[in-house]
């Protein structure tokens, strides 16, 4: 008897301390701001990049695209971008990254992928077929084939 008394008050005592364990105090919540933002297709700097480096262009490659050599805008200054190959995306033109000033500041666009090849990010882009129908009242925006 005295057993079952005791496995009964071990069993009791583990419950309790399982749900003491189980309580949370409260804790202040702390208020902050946080911002998030995307990554935008270019950015500002003062001063202008060097000269582009000439670089062997190699044969073509099947399923790739030849990113070319380019300066770009690390840690406060122009470092050279050795040209490379891409995987190819069907359907989507390439478009290099390049250098363009702006009132005296140089711009940075990267390059990247765009599916009708006019050079205005897809994202951005209110005719993404080239169809003259804006994409809002375009039942098929996405069929650079319609006339």
């Amino acid at each position: 008897m005295a057993y079952k008394t005791t496995y009964a008050a071990l069993i009791a005592t583990t419950l309790a301390l399982a749900g003491l364990s189980s309580v949370a105090t409260a804790q202040p919540a702390h208020q902050g701001t946080v911002v998030i933002q995307s990554g935008p297709q270019g950015y500002q700097v003062i001063p202008a990049p060097p000269p582009p480096r000439r670089e062997a262009v190699p044969r073509p490659r099947r399923g790739q695209v030849w990113e070319e050599g380019h300066w770009d805008w690390r840690g406060g200054r122009h470092v050279w971008v050795a040209g490379h190959w891409v995987k190819a995306r069907p359907g989507y033109a390439y478009r290099q990254p390049t250098w363009q000033e702006r009132d005296g500041r140089w711009e940075m666009r990267r390059g990247g992928w765009d599916r009708d090849g006019d050079g205005i990010s897809n994202r951005n882009d209110r005719d993404r077929d080239g169809d003259g129908v804006s994409n809002r009242r375009d039942s098929n925006p996405d069929n650079p084939r319609r006339n």
